[in-house]
């Protein structure tokens, strides 16, 4: 596997607005980061005293063929509202034919324009306005039909451009021709929904069932349930004094449904429910908590609703808060939920999609391997879904996008799909899009107003292990609207304040990021074209916590490069101190006295030592994005076994022998972790020991020492006894015993410690 294989590469694609291209022509819209596509564009309209009451309109320009839908209202006169866009580089003809059709073999009348002749209109421009034509029948007889039309050579910046019908998509026609067109989504804002339940009571007791009850409380909003735990207080009074969090979705059309359970044995008995509309609750974006109030329960017999109790609730919206729906490491947003806290945009982002080469066929048509390629990007509350190019291994979008930045620690991801949806005539229930690949990009490592130009490497991980699926050629611009602003984040919390004032447990974010993906994925599936759940979920890395072998060592070995830099200065001081090197130990003995009788002139110069290295090492600073590494992620030396188990689904369905393996495995890995947690916790006992009078002989020599130490301060220069004890350390190997631990480790190792009272 060459190394280069992996890596980023700098391009130079033919970008930018308002320059001149051969033929004197000169593209004056904001589309600067893609690379210039002109296409022609014929826009219909309708069409009227037509012979046929079902017609339809087929353009035709060399062996590309567009047609509109049939007319769900047959008449003479019918109305299409279609665009048709052929990309003019692929043009296979100079004529351009609009047919009037009864069905696919009966033509009603056409009318030709001349490719040359058409003319060129570049935003902002208005539309070119439609006008009607005569079309004339197989004989060059005109028998009164019209069409209204217009006809234009234009650019991707043409504002139909998202919605016309592309020649690239050509094998797409019909209801599929929905989802492969470019779509921008918003994501609905989400919020926090508290529910602290304090008590209840009045509770009508079930039958059979009135001695130590079990009562527990379970919240439903939406198809989500959160289930409290079981009251202490064994009475049908009970008290919990226990938060419940849910998401909730703006404009907060759910209600919140509480019921009341009682165990019995290994069933449920409800006795009592209430609901609350959310549209109702109070929205707070301060730590006071809302008043609380009491909610009367109610419980269904033989079909008439009857009083069940009360219960005490203190319920609120939480806009505080930021909803975490991506991992927190490379979240592309932190902004609280409620519009309120907002602070003004510092930025702007660009992303030109340009062009994607060598990808691998990922699926089968007509015997054949080929690929369908689209681009899903997501920022903040925005995604982007670049049209679906057809059959291509190196597909060109050349599509840009902009979006406000309100934090320059984010992160924007871009991922390249195969569209599966186009092998069925329906995309409700059609396959899952396969993966290519997933680019992170975080905009603090982005110089301000430059223009990054390259080509990222499409890498996923399977169960086979890793592989290259081909390259995307991206153009990025984070544009700054003012550098004061973006400098005064850095000292900013990175999370909104009620994140640190009343912070939520790890099990509960973990908890509702999982609400928070599935309310995401229900949303984004019902706009048109749809985004799958499969997108999203691997577009915000849903599983990410899940047990992985590979992401474990990757991590241990980013821990371990972190305290390289520790180890290596402890070598140094240790080489220092034998004298190895003479000249170095003379040179730390002055250098510590520089310290000892100079300190206000130390903390000085190792600022300023700082400061100097900072701006001599500008020159060296890295010149591209970060990008995935392979080799940082242990993907090109995971085994194929603990490749298989991090993809395994949870719970886990393979065979019992396999998983008994895999459990015996992570029982040895945590074995080592539990020896080294055991280590550190009695090393941490032991300095708590030294004046336990545990070992009552240690206290006394650590106390008498301590009263030493005091006198001996008390009376010697603190500069001449750190002078003496700093000579004393790095002393001269003729003076010193090695390989013997020192009188302080010998004392520490031989403190107590709670190990003994370990089982």
């Amino acid at each position: 596997m060459a190394e280069n294989d992996f890596s980023l590469k700098e391009t130079c694609p033919k970008i930018g607005g308002g320059r001149s291209v051969p033929g004197g022509e000169m593209q004056t819209s904001s589309f600067d980061l893609v690379e210039r596509m002109t296409f022609l564009y014929i826009r219909v309209v309708k069409a009227r005293a037509l012979p046929s009451n079902d017609s339809f309109i087929e353009v035709t320009i060399g062996s590309y063929k567009g047609r509109t839908k049939n007319n769900t209202n047959p008449n003479p006169n019918p109305e299409f509202h279609e665009v048709f866009a052929f990309n003019k580089d692929r043009l296979q003809g100079n004529v351009l034919d609009v047919a009037v059709k009864a069905n696919e073999e009966e033509i009603i009348g056409k009318c030709k324009f001349e490719v040359a002749e058409i003319p060129t209109r570049v935003p902002p421009d208005s539309p070119l306005a439609p006008q009607w034509y005569r079309i004339e029948d197989s004989n060059g007889n005109r028998f009164g039909g019209e069409v209204m039309l217009s006809v234009w050579m234009g650019t991707q910046a043409d504002e139909v451009f998202p919605e016309a019908w592309h020649s690239d998509s050509v094998t797409v026609n019909g209801d599929n021709a929905v989802i492969a067109r470019s779509k921008v989504y918003l994501s609905p804002r989400l919020w926090y929904l508290r529910l602290n339940v304090i008590e209840a009571q009045d509770l009508v007791p079930l039958q059979g069932n009135r001695n130590n009850p079990e009562i527990l409380v379970k919240g439903f909003v939406g198809n989500v349930v959160v289930r409290s735990r079981v009251s202490q207080t064994r009475t049908f009074s009970p008290v919990w004094n226990e938060d419940m969090m849910f998401v909730a979705v703006e404009p907060f059309e759910d209600s919140l449904i509480l019921s009341l359970e009682c165990k019995l044995g290994q069933k449920e008995e409800c006795l009592g429910k209430c609901e609350i509309k959310l549209s109702q609750v109070e929205r707070r974006v301060m730590p006071e908590p809302v008043p609380a109030m009491w909610y009367n329960l109610e419980r269904v017999v033989d079909s008439v609703p009857g009083f069940a109790g009360r219960v005490h609730l203190r319920v609120s919206l939480e806009g505080g808060y930021h909803v975490l729906d991506e991992s927190i490491q490379y979240s592309s947003d932190y902004r609280a939920s409620a519009k309120l806290l907002w602070t003004p945009a510092i930025g702007v982002l660009e992303l030109g999609v340009i062009s994607a080469s060598g990808l691998m066929p990922v699926k089968s048509r007509d015997g054949r391997g080929t690929t369908d390629a689209y681009c899903v990007a997501k920022y903040g509350q925005k995604w982007v879904r670049t049209r679906t190019i057809v059959d291509t291994f190196s597909p060109k979008w050349n599509e840009q996008y902009t979006w406000e930045v309100y934090d320059p620690y984010t992160v924007i991801t871009i991922g390249v799909f195969d569209n599966m949806h186009l092998l069925v005539p329906g995309n409700s229930n059609g396959p899952r899009d396969s993966r290519i690949g997933k680019i992170r990009i975080r905009l603090s490592t982005l110089e301000t107003e430059r223009i990054y130009t390259h080509s990222y490497p499409l890498i996923v991980l399977k169960p086979d292990g890793v592989k290259k699926m081909g390259e995307i050629q991206l153009a990025v611009r984070f544009s700054c609207t003012s550098t004061i602003d973006m400098l005064q984040k850095y000292s900013e919390p990175l999370l909104p304040m009620m994140h640190y004032l009343t912070p939520l447990s790890i099990y509960q974010l973990d908890s509702l990021r999982h609400q928070a993906t599935h309310i995401l994925c229900m949303k984004l599936g019902r706009t048109e074209p749809p985004l799958g759940r499969d997108v999203i979920e691997y577009m915000l890395d849903f599983g990410s916590n899940i047990w992985s072998i590979r992401r474990g060592r990757a991590n241990f070995e980013r821990l371990v490069t972190f305290f390289t830099a520790f180890l290596d200065a402890w070598v140094w001081f240790d080489s220092v101190c034998k004298w190895k090197s003479p000249v170095t130990t003379i040179l730390a003995h002055f250098i510590f006295l520089f310290i000892v009788f100079l300190p206000k002139y130390c903390v000085t110069s190792l600022l300023l030592y700082c400061f100097v290295i900072g701006f001599y090492r500008y020159r060296l600073r890295p010149r591209h994005p970060p990008h995935m590494d392979i080799k940082l992620s242990k993907a090109d030396s995971a085994l194929p076994d603990e490749l298989d188990e991090e993809f395994d689904g949870f719970p886990s369905g393979k065979s019992a022998d396999l998983v008994k393996k895999r459990y015996d495995r992570l029982r040895g890995i945590a074995g080592r972790m539990m020896m080294v947690l055991g280590d550190l916790a009695t090393q941490g006992e032991r300095v708590k020991n030294l004046l336990s009078w545990r070992d009552p002989r240690a206290t006394f020599l650590f106390s008498m020492f301590c009263l030493v130490a005091c006198g001996v301060i008390f009376l010697i220069s603190m500069k001449l006894l750190m002078t003496l004890l700093a000579f004393y350390v790095m002393r001269h190997p003729r003076l010193r015993v090695f390989d013997i631990p020192s009188v302080p480790q010998n004392f520490f190792r031989r403190l107590p410690s709670r190990a003994d009272s370990m089982l």
